[in-house]
């Protein structure tokens, strides 16, 4: 009716003028002028319903005018694009696919440089062995030349055993030609290779982009949900009788909107925790000298892929003494147990911990600090408590701006990739075995003035027979995840990847500790898992009398280990093969040069050496080898095409323990190395 419509332009004549547009303002009331003398007249002819849809019309085009033309020094407005949020996820995930397939011809690419490497490497072979042909088919003619002259003068010369030594010659052309034309199209593959990296390059720099877009439109601003907050505030100082000036500095920063939804329910929780323990009563803090009217701030900063929610409170600090007498009630502390205040700190995360004598409706509403820790770990954040008593308190979550994309890290249990949040890592330390095992023992890491729990990450995935196999060089990861520390060992660090988490469905959902997966370039499926939080599922399952974590055992033994040295790659990969079945571990070296370089890490039980190799060849070798006080006893199996007397002679004079030719058998192989390795 004429009632509503007149509330209608009411409002939209206030809009205006607080917009600014005086004229838009003016035109309106007039509108409701006449709207007005026709309810009272209570008749509205069609002349006049033509004059109010004329007005609607010009003030319609002047608010239209208002959107399209921009004011001075302002850019024209853009026309809004409502999108679902399940779409933009979508897509998201679909751009995530498309890095995916990226990384995995990156890696076909990889390989195919590799074998491109190779195919160089057997043409310089082929070029060398080629030009010792010609020399010998050029030394053969000469003395056939040679000695069919000085029988010249006997008998007429046979052309025909020219024509053969020619034909050699020609051969030699040929295979000349044949192995340029392979060098030839090597050189066009790299080449082409070459054009495809940097393609790849550009599609990886466009890819990165695209993601980073579609990820910018999940993101939303804090300040979206700063009404509910400011609510929350006011109800709770209510519900207490506390005076609470409540503020929100950086709101304008934005997170991802799954972020925010998760992160949501712990901070009003840290905001009523704030007022209900944190901030005085009036009368209290005039005794103390401050305003009767408590302080609480909420702040957030974003430093590279993080960003960090600030709670403060001006109150009184933790209370100590109380959290003790709590401790020592629930039996999380012996009587007469000496705590610091970092550890007493700390318990305030347990479970239903609490120092109020009223479970009151807003003091947690029955939830704890165990909430915020554990929702917090399940992002991949921690928490920190500041606090100086009689100052105040303040709770400080550490998040990942983001839930799509994330960096991890890279590391093997076993010979299954596992992925560790990035921004649960706080340092990774590459340690020789003498200290590892020092670090067992302890049980712990000291870093920073910090204990670390040392946890071999196996056992907390559930292999309790697992155990370290000794290394040369062994990886331990100090990581941070809500309020606790943990040292993890694990079998290799593998690297830093950037990744797209996938759901891991239903049957993994409730498993604890496993935040997703994702999909290597290479196609292998990884879990993202939380150490921690696999390791307090563990610790529960202990206290229900389920089963004892398991410990690090003395060190088991590896395979033997046999090194290959041979120049060919056919040799190096079938030997190979046939050692690695066997049982054995197996290095490979291209030459004896390669051969020195790598014995400088590892030590094999036995070494199978070819003779004929560029830059070093197998008889420079075993006289280097037999040179060194560490290799001087290392078994030595000789295997060459070159079986002549004065060959296997030359090798046992310099050291060599056995001497094989070319093919040789297997069975027989197999049973000189077990006996060698026996000894």
């Amino acid at each position: 009716g004429a009632e509503a419509l007149q509330r209608i332009l009411h409002t939209l004549k206030g809009s205006a003028r607080m917009a600014g547009e005086a004229d838009i303002g003016e035109a309106i009331h007039e509108i409701e002028t006449r709207v007005v003398e026709t309810q009272a007249r209570q008749a509205a002819t069609p002349a006049l319903i033509d004059e109010l849809e004329t007005g609607f019309d010009r003030i319609a085009n002047r608010i239209d005018s208002l959107r399209t033309v921009p004011e001075a020094g302002a850019a024209a407005p853009q026309l809004g694009l409502r999108v679902r949020a399940e779409l933009v996820d979508t897509m998201v995930n679909e751009s995530g696919e498309i890095a995916i397939a990226r990384s995995r011809i990156e890696g076909v690419m990889k390989s195919l440089r590799a074998s491109l490497g190779d195919l160089s490497e057997n043409v310089s072979r082929l070029r060398a062995h080629l030009r010792e042909l010609e020399i010998q088919a050029e030394s053969r003619i000469e003395s056939k030349t040679q000695s069919h002259s000085a029988r010249a003068q006997d008998q007429e010369f046979d052309p025909l055993e020219m024509d053969r030594f020619t034909r050699l010659q020609e051969l030699t052309r040929i295979l000349a030609e044949s192995v340029n034309d392979v060098a030839t199209v090597e050189h066009s593959l790299m080449r082409d290779l070459d054009q495809a990296d940097t393609a790849l390059t550009q599609q990886a720099r466009l890819s990165r982009e695209l993601t980073q877009r579609l990820m910018g439109v999940r993101m939303v601003p804090f300040g979206s949900i700063a009404e509910r907050l400011q609510r929350v505030v006011r109800m709770t100082s209510e519900e207490t009788g506390k005076k609470v000036a409540f503020s929100i500095e950086g709101g304008k920063t934005e997170l991802d909107r799954s972020v925010l939804e998760r992160v949501t329910g712990p901070i009003e929780h840290l905001l009523r925790n704030a007022i209900v323990h944190g901030v005085e009563t009036a009368s209290q803090r005039v005794a103390a000298g401050k305003p009767a009217q408590g302080e609480v701030r909420l702040a957030l900063s974003q430093v590279g892929n993080e960003v960090m929610i600030s709670v403060s409170d001006d109150g009184g600090g933790l209370d100590y003494p109380r959290i003790r007498d709590e401790a020592v009630r629930r039996g999380l502390l012996a009587a007469d147990q000496t705590a610091s205040e970092t550890q007493l700190a700390q318990l305030i995360y347990q479970a239903g911990f609490t120092t109020v004598n009223r479970l009151s409706e807003i003091a947690g509403r029955g939830v704890g600090l165990d909430v915020v820790r554990n929702e917090t770990a399940a992002l991949g954040g921690h928490v920190e408590v500041m606090e100086q008593p009689g100052h105040g308190t303040t709770f400080a979550l550490h998040l990942p701006l983001t839930l799509a994309v994330i960096p991890v890290v890279l590391v093997k249990s076993g010979t299954r990739s596992f992925a560790i949040p990035a921004s649960m890592v706080v340092q990774a330390s590459e340690m020789k075995a003498e200290a590892m095992m020092q670090l067992r023992v302890a049980a712990a890491v000291e870093w920073q003035g910090q204990h670390f729990t040392l946890h071999y990450l196996p056992h907390l995935l559930g292999d309790a027979a697992a155990q370290p196999q000794p290394q040369r060089r062994h990886w331990v990861i100090m990581l941070r995840g809500g309020v606790q520390h943990i040292a993890l060992e694990v079998d290799a660090l593998v690297g830093n990847e950037e990744v797209v988490i996938k759901n891991i469905g239903p049957q993994l959902a409730r498993v604890p500790g496993i935040g997703g997966a994702t999909v290597l370039g290479d196609g292998e499926v990884v879990l993202i898992v939380n150490p921690v939080a696999l390791l307090n599922a563990q610790l529960s399952n202990v206290s229900r009398g389920v089963s004892a974590p398991p410990v690090v055992q003395a060190e088991a033994a590896l395979p033997p280990m046999v090194m290959v040295v041979d120049d060919s790659l056919t040799v190096r990969k079938v030997t190979g093969r046939l050692l690695d079945r066997a049982g054995y571990r197996v290095v490979t070296a291209k030459d004896g040069v390669d051969a020195l370089e790598q014995l400088a890490e590892v030590m094999p039980a036995v070494m199978l050496v070819d003779i004929e190799m560029p830059r070093m060849d197998g008889f420079e070798l075993v006289r280097r080898l037999r040179a060194d006080t560490r290799f001087k006893l290392l078994p030595v199996i000789m295997i060459t095409s070159r079986i002549a007397d004065k060959h296997r002679n030359y090798a046992l004079e310099l050291g060599v323990n056995h001497y094989l030719g070319k093919p040789y058998d297997e069975e027989a192989l197999l049973a000189l190395i077990a006996g060698f390795v026996a000894k």
